[in-house]
Order: C-alpha cells, then sequence, then structure tokens
C-alpha cells in the first residue's frame, strides 16, 4: 500500500504547480483523500480534502480561491492544482487517505513521503 506525491518544485510567487498524488495496492475511490503541508519549524496543517464523492473541503481559508483538489479514479490518482503561489505556501505537501472526512492528521491510515514546494519572492 503506497501513495507517491510528485509534482512539487521550485515556482516564483504568483506561479502554478498542479501535484499528483498515486496510489497503489488500495484503491482511492472509497477514501477521503486530504493534502497537509508542513513548513520548517511548523507543525503540520491541513490544507483541503476531497471526499469519496468528489465533495471538497478546505482545512486552510488562506488557499480558497487559489487552490482545488479533483480525483480521477480511474487512474487511482488525486490532483492538488495551485496556483497564484505566495512564499508563505513554501513547504513539503503530503497526500493522505482516510475512510472519512476529517481534519485531524491522526485519522489518515496511508500518507505519501511528501514533495517539496518551494515558492521565490
Amino acid at each position: 500500500v503506497q501513495l507517491v506525491e510528485s509534482g512539487g518544485g521550485l515556482v516564483p510567487a504568483g506561479g502554478s504547480l498542479n501535484l499528483s498524488c498515486a496510489a497503489s495496492g488500495f484503491t482511492l475511490d472509497r477514501y477521503t483523500i486530504a493534502w497537509f503541508r508542513q513548513a520548517p519549524g511548523k507543525e503540520r496543517e491541513g490544507v483541503l480534502c476531497i471526499s469519496a464523492r468528489g465533495g471538497t473541503t478546505y482545512f486552510s481559508d488562506s488557499v480558497k480561491g487559489r487552490f482545488t483538489t479533483s480525483r480521477d479514479n480511474a487512474k487511482n490518482t488525486v490532483y492538488l492544482q495551485m496556483n497564484n503561489l505566495a512564499p508563505e505556501d513554501a513547504a513539503v505537501y503530503y497526500c493522505a487517505a482516510a475512510p472519512y472526512l476529517d481534519k485531524a492528521p491522526g485519522v489518515y491510515h496511508y500518507w505519501g513521503q511528501g514533495t517539496q514546494v518551494t515558492v521565490s519572492s
């Protein structure tokens, strides 16, 4: 069972990135998939999640209007589209899977290894 994030990198402020979270060993379609992020010296922060039915819940007000998430069950993959990135968005981004929607990281059974997002000012 594995989640693998990809798509991170270095972008200038105002730029965009599209992160992917691909699952292997299980199917994502019955899981809520959340995105968390952790910047150096800070606690892990919930960003948003997408339910098994495809609805989005935002955990962070700071990303509303800029970040969206979607899922492609046929590809067993969830995406995080990040637009108008700001330096404060820089962090390691993780995807995680849970059997139900919750903001608490402890609910999530499966985690990816993370992908680094760096935003230059």
